[in-house]
């Protein structure tokens, strides 16, 4: 609830000093947290008593960073579409709105701390092939969720080139060397 209590002063901060964009972005972003609350409601609403529903249902604040994550995404994907379209202006202003949004999400990690946490996740559910990537993911991403943010398409992306059968060999090796010290 906090989160969102910051969001709603940021926006008056932004009225009161005529900041168009920033203004529209958070209220774009409250629109979105408040919808994820409505879905959650509506999800508890038939195991929950009234009485509880209104505090189950608020968000917290891993779930209200999810919401802001969901909309960077969805600048990022837009921007590259823009990019593609050759419509540099639109693509602009959507760069504008993500780095309003990505002001609001925890920092994100560096490729070379993802790919050890990968390596390490590989390690613990003795994954040996791509096919078992989905439980490298499902293993590594409340983990990632927990330190900081990083794409998940990349993160999946990485899984998938360590698993491949060019890169598995180097990882039985290193999880055999660790083993053997």
């Amino acid at each position: 609830m906090e989160f969102i209590n910051r969001i709603h002063q940021e926006l008056k901060e932004a009225q009161l000093g005529k900041q168009e964009l920033r203004v529209s972005v958070l209220r774009l972003l409250l629109a979105s947290l408040n919808n994820r609350e409505i879905e959650k409601r509506t999800k508890l609403s038939k195991s929950a008593s009234l009485e509880e529903l209104d505090e189950l249902s608020r968000l917290t604040e891993e779930e209200s960073l999810e919401v802001v994550a969901s909309e960077a995404k969805k600048r990022r994907e837009a921007i590259a579409g823009f990019n593609q379209g050759g419509r540099r202006d639109s693509a602009k202003k959507e760069e504008e709105e993500l780095q309003i949004l990505e002001a609001y999400l925890p920092e994100a990690i560096s490729g070379e701390e993802v790919r050890k946490m990968i390596v390490e996740a590989i390690a613990r559910t003795g994954a040996k092939a791509v096919g078992d990537s989905g439980r490298v993911m499902k293993d590594l991403m409340p983990e990632i969720k927990k330190r900081g943010r990083a794409d998940g398409s990349l993160v999946s992306q990485v899984v998938k080139e360590l698993l491949s059968p060019r890169t598995t060999p180097s990882i039985t090796q290193r999880k055999h060397n660790d083993q053997s010290r």
